[in-house]
């Protein structure tokens, strides 16, 4: 499956435009790494267990937008996005969408 956060596949045509797809997940963060977290913005620096999570999050929501797109019988995604929220105290989500499109190989 192709992703492009553009709105053309080089070399290639879209045929068709199957609609959009998403995929989302809703992570909460771990009691240790909260502690860890707090005791790291004293000193300054990057919170490295929370980017970890957020990578993790993002990748899971990028296979779930994958599945659906796979599911409407998709070639590639183009315009990807990826959003991110605080939904409740200790939880984020992270949101993956784009527009899945029916591909074919330019002619030369």
């Amino acid at each position: 499956m192709k992703l492009v956060n553009i709105d053309y596949i080089p070399g290639y045509e879209i045929t068709e435009a199957l609609g959009i797809v998403k995929g989302q997940i809703v992570q909460s963060k771990n009691l240790g790494r909260d502690f860890m977290a707090g005791m790291k913005t004293i000193v300054g620096g990057e919170i490295k267990g929370y980017t970890d999570m957020i990578a993790v999050a993002r990748q899971i929501a990028t296979k779930r937008m994958v599945d659906d797109a796979n599911n409407l019988g998709a070639d590639a995604i183009i315009n990807v996005r990826y959003g991110s929220s605080s939904v409740m105290n200790g939880a984020a989500e992270i949101i993956a969408y784009g527009t899945a499109v029916k591909i074919k190989e330019k002619k030369k």
